[in-house]
């Protein structure tokens, strides 16, 4: 079907927009576009929280007078003063006369106030064009500034009969060389990555982003009894991105805590019961806290098995690989408790695709909209 002239320019916002991924937290990555008589007169993405936001970008891209143009901008622009002005008053001064939005801000500081001081000044505004592309391009956004909890990504590779390694553990690599790349390039999206101490021990992984022009996220390593070596990769390699590591209450004022912290890692003490286990909700909500946004879960079996326990898990993304293990081989999943088949977690909008010699497959956790977006925003 071919696009409307709307569509066409939104989607060349959307593609600004992306540019700015993984660079904006905790702020929405946002694209605009400015059009006088067919013809782009301005553009502009979402760089860095504390920088412009995409309309003003573009407008200072136009030569001459923006005045009587159309910008079209995938999120609804802001009417308050945060890091920098409001945008929906810089668009009433520049004399822009139709705006055409992606979707409604889901900020309670935003939402509808930027459209109507819009049509208020006499602006058109049409809203909803291409409105999921615009949902799934900030729906880390929209889950952590509604629920106040990072998007939750839970990422496994596995073997075609879903074990992560062998008995002996070793993991090394089950999935492909371009399955790597995919995950280097989520890695430079999400804002921070989450593994268990179990992890850290078998694999030593260093969780960073080795892309050019990537970035690192935030390291987030939970381990109750505080067992990680502070020589491991991800206490002592160079990085611009943090280490922390959630334990225990007590064993935060450890020796162990004061061996990491002396290495630059970030040791938080959470409340535990007995078994010194760290529940995951808690710790997001402190990741929450943080302004970050987004979180991707890399295994192991067991964090995996308590992400989905504790129903913090929004998205799967599973890479299959072409091997065979056999039943003495490490589950991708631990015990999730599931005693009849009625009572399996249920995943929708499963997308299936080849990567390199692998499989990937992605899908929502839950019924649908109940951990994705709120498809109301567009309204």
């Amino acid at each position: 079907m071919k696009r409307d002239r709307d569509e066409t320019f939104l989607a060349q916002a959307l593609g600004l927009a992306a540019k700015g991924i993984g660079r904006t937290s905790p702020n929405p990555a946002v694209g605009a576009v400015i059009v006088r008589n067919g013809r782009v007169i301005g553009e502009g993405f979402h760089r860095r929280a504390g920088l412009p936001h995409a309309e003003i970008e573009a407008l200072r891209q136009v030569r001459g007078t923006a005045r009587g143009a159309t910008m079209y901008v995938t999120l609804e622009p802001c009417s308050h003063f945060g890091r920098t002005p409001p945008c929906a008053d810089a668009l009433v001064e520049a004399g822009i006369t139709r705006v055409v939005v992606g979707m409604v801000d889901p900020n309670p500081q935003v939402r509808g106030r930027g459209i109507r001081r819009l049509r208020r000044a006499g602006i058109e505004v049409k809203t909803g064009v291409l409105k999921d592309a615009c949902l799934r391009l900030n729906e880390d956004f929209i889950y952590w500034v509604t629920t106040k909890k990072p998007f939750v990504t839970l990422k496994l590779a596995a073997s075609l009969d879903g074990r992560i390694a062998t008995a002996s553990g070793d993991s090394q690599w089950i999935s492909g060389e371009q399955s790597r790349r995919v995950v280097h390039a989520i890695r430079n999206r999400v804002d921070a990555v989450l593994v268990g101490a179990e992890t850290v021990r078998t694999d030593n992984p260093r969780l960073t982003c080795r892309m050019r022009g990537g970035r690192d996220p935030v390291r987030v390593i939970v381990d109750g009894r505080l067992t990680l070596d502070p020589e491991s990769h991800v206490c002592t390699q160079r990085s611009s991105a943090a280490t922390v590591v959630f334990t225990s209450e007590a064993r935060a004022q450890s020796p162990q805590a004061a061996a990491l912290t002396q290495h630059g890692v970030e040791v938080v003490g959470l409340a535990t019961g007995t078994d010194q286990r760290i529940a995951l909700r808690p710790l997001l909500k402190e990741l929450g806290q943080r302004g970050i946004k987004s979180v991707l879960i890399e295994g192991g079996g067991q964090v995996a098995a308590s992400a989905l326990r504790e129903g913090v898990v929004n998205k799967v993304l599973f890479f299959y690989a072409p091997l065979l293990l056999g039943g003495e081989g490490r589950a991708m999943i631990g015990p999730l408790q599931v005693d009849r088949v009625a009572l399996g977690y249920t995943l929708h909008t499963l997308e299936v695709e080849r990567s390199g010699n692998d499989v990937m497959v992605s899908a929502y956790v839950g019924a649908p909209r109940r951990n994705h977006v709120d498809r109301n925003l567009t309204n």
